[in-house]
């Protein structure tokens, strides 16, 4: 028995022994491990929950608290730039500079980051700020600039600072208000050019391509103003066009349209006007500071003596390079242009369309009193004559004593499948095709023909050499010239394919400004009318005289008589 007992002591020592042994290898395993082994969490929580019930609390709390402070000492020291390197993963130093490029970004001014970190699109809605002196031409620029992008299909307006001023000053009085030192004329000023600018930007929200801005900006500060309003506030392009003179002939051309055609001085004597121009080109000159590309950050053109030398600088863009084409090949001078349609043709009598038809009897006399007018207009200054290459034109301008010019571009619309129809035919077997045209005359394409915008498309090559000649004299066809006086006239695209230009009739176009005057001159030759007003009723069902009640008469429809009375006079 005394045996068993001390057996019994041995057994239970090394028991007690083994325990202790058992439990200090688990906690130095717990230890390093941290409670990422969940089993280990399990056997560790067993052997706590014999020791107290409230061991299990005690042991996770030991746990977390220096992980806490782990991670808090981790993110201490990734905020210190020095230790980033050391303290991040593997692959996650680009993840953390992406935010704290982000978090940089959040906190930059909102005019810096629209200036640096946003980029206008190149299709975005332009506005083209005009600069310089008086009598430099700026406005001449703006509206010819004007019709041109209008021509291209480019909505385009013109927004004059001084037609604002005048809305605030009823009558002009002298030219103290634009002097420097002239504190209620500045703000009068500057108001106006605020509200064209307002009105200017309101028509670009609108859905429209272009706003020109016809004012001086002669002010460095102006220009920074506008440029980052336009870029950063409203999100658009905008290029400045400069207008420099230093050729005095020109100076004085351009002084003398101001001093004809401005209202500021309608109501003042010749010397009043000439010496109030004169001062107020003084007060301008004084304030006046040329574009500096070294000094300014914008995107500008110079345009020197109206397109002798033309400078750019910083232009991108799609409507920036074609009005940079355009400006190189622009020329300002007085004009006078000469538009007549040719003689009455036989398919004109006949009411027929197209075709390649001889003049009639009554086309014969009208080519003969066109040569008699324009050659006594040769006499005084040297005229040259465009035609098409149909052989009514070339006969027309047969007796004209001056340099001729056939030009493919001045051909008559293609009418494609209706050539050589009259506007009955059409009815009778097109139909359809006939109130298609009724309803969108302009965009309307004859089957294997052309439409108008294709005529103006074609005429493009020639209006830009046009607007560079004197004394020519155009001989063409009714939808031509249609295009070509809609394009002077600065017409909508729209009012193209009704404008009224009668046969034997001289259009005579003189230049004012940058407009032009309209002449009409009736040669005392007898015609058919062949000008047909839009159909009230263009629906595809319309019955057949809903859609010939416009038509004009010709030989078919006229009582006979006449057409009796008409030959025996010849």
């Amino acid at each position: 028995m005394a045996l068993l007992s001390s057996r019994g002591d041995w057994y239970i020592y090394f028991w007690l022994i083994y325990c202790k042994i058992y439990l200090a290898i688990v906690g130095v395993f717990s230890n390093h491990c941290r409670g990422t082994d969940k089993v280990h969490s399990v056997i560790t929580a067993g052997v706590s929950v014999v020791q107290s019930p409230g061991g299990l609390h005690r042991v996770r709390t030991r746990r977390r608290r220096p992980l806490q402070q782990h991670r808090s000492k981790l993110v201490a020291l990734a905020r210190r730039p020095s230790l980033r390197r050391i303290v991040m993963a593997p692959g996650a130093s680009a993840v953390h500079a992406m935010m704290e490029d982000k978090e940089k970004t959040l906190h930059r001014p909102l005019a810096s980051v629209s200036m640096h970190t946003r980029r206008i699109s190149q299709f975005a809605p332009l506005l083209i700020a005009l600069v310089g002196l008086p009598a430099r031409g700026k406005s001449q620029v703006a509206h010819r600039l004007s019709r041109h992008l209008n021509w291209n299909g480019e909505s385009t307006k013109v927004f004059d600072c001084s037609e604002y001023r005048r809305r605030h000053l009823a009558l002009y009085g002298r030219h103290d208000i634009f002097r420097a030192d002239n504190q209620q004329g500045s703000a009068v000023r500057r108001q106006s050019a605020r509200e064209a600018v307002q009105d200017a930007m309101l028509w670009l929200k609108e859905g429209n391509s272009v706003a020109i801005f016809d004012g001086t900006n002669i002010t460095r500060d102006q220009r920074r103003e506008l440029n980052e309003y336009c870029l950063s506030e409203m999100g658009f392009r905008i290029l400045f066009i400069e207008c420099v003179c230093e050729d005095q002939e020109l100076l004085e051309r351009n002084i003398i349209e101001i001093l004809h055609y401005s209202a500021d001085y309608k109501d003042m004597s010749e010397e009043e006007a000439v010496d109030d121009l004169r001062k107020k080109m003084e007060h301008y000159m004084r304030q006046y500071e040329p574009i500096d590309a070294e000094l300014e950050d914008i995107s500008f053109v110079r345009v020197e003596n109206m397109g002798e030398t033309v400078t750019a600088h910083k232009v991108a863009g799609q409507k920036e390079a074609g009005i940079l084409g355009y400006m190189s090949g622009m020329r300002v001078m007085p004009q006078t242009l000469y538009f007549t349609r040719h003689g009455e043709s036989e398919y004109n009598v006949v009411g027929r369309i197209g075709g390649d038809a001889s003049l009639s009897a009554r086309g014969q006399l009208y080519a003969q009193a066109l040569a008699e007018h324009v050659n006594a207009l040769a006499g005084r200054a040297p005229l040259c004559v465009w035609t098409s290459e149909l052989q009514r034109t070339k006969q027309t301008a047969a007796g004209i004593r001056a340099p001729k010019r056939p030009l493919r571009a001045l051909n008559e619309l293609d009418a494609g499948i209706c050539e050589g129809l009259t506007y009955e035919e059409m009815q009778e077997r097109f139909p359809q095709e006939f109130a298609w045209r009724d309803q969108d005359k302009l965009r309307y394409r004859y089957p294997w023909g052309e439409s108008y915008i294709d005529i103006m498309t074609r005429l493009r090559p020639v209006l830009s050499a046009l607007e560079d000649e004197h004394g020519v004299v155009v001989v063409g066809h009714q939808a031509v010239l249609r295009c070509m006086l809609g394009y002077f006239l600065d017409a909508k695209l729209d009012e193209l394919p009704y404008m009224t230009v009668p046969l034997h009739t001289i259009v005579k176009l003189t230049s004012c400004g940058y407009k032009y005057r309209v002449e009409m001159i009736k040669m005392p030759v007898d015609c058919v009318d062949t000008h047909r007003k839009q159909p009230m009723n263009c629906s595809i069902t319309r019955s057949a005289s809903d859609a010939l009640v416009t038509v004009p008469s010709h030989y078919d429809t006229l009582p006979s008589n006449l057409w009796q009375n008409t030959e025996a006079q010849l």
